[in-house]
């Protein structure tokens, strides 16, 4: 995984759990990925990232997510997006910001049906 596909992922991350404040378990979550891809330094940009306008976060990452996502190809896009779906089932909820938030990034990676999908079946 480049650099920038790290980026991508945990901004991913970040921004969707942002979206209702982050609690300490999503912060131990992003600790933790960060640790075990060894990237803590792409962790620190992805929160300096949100936090530099937080209401407008979602719009200014889904742009930069949108970049880096259409060069990858469909199965990874998914694959990325699922991460982040499946864990926060993890923590016990997915609220409807947050899943709204991961359907519209769905949408814009031509990706939507096969996310949908991948929720019926689990």
């Amino acid at each position: 995984m480049t650099s920038e596909e790290k980026k991508a992922f945990l901004l991913l991350k970040t921004v969707i759990f942002h979206y209702h404040g982050l609690d300490e378990e999503e912060k131990r979550i992003l600790e933790d990925t960060a640790h075990s891809m060894g990237a803590e330094n792409e962790l620190k940009w992805a929160t300096q990232f949100v936090e530099e306008d937080y209401y407008n976060a979602f719009d200014r990452a889904r742009a930069f997510l949108n970049q880096v996502m259409s060069k990858l190809d469909k199965s990874k896009r998914l694959y990325y997006l699922s991460s982040v779906w499946n864990v926060n089932n993890r923590k016990g909820y997915i609220s409807e910001m947050e899943a709204i938030a991961m359907l519209r990034l769905a949408q814009d990676w031509q990706i939507e049906r096969e996310l949908l999908e991948m929720v019926r079946n689990k």
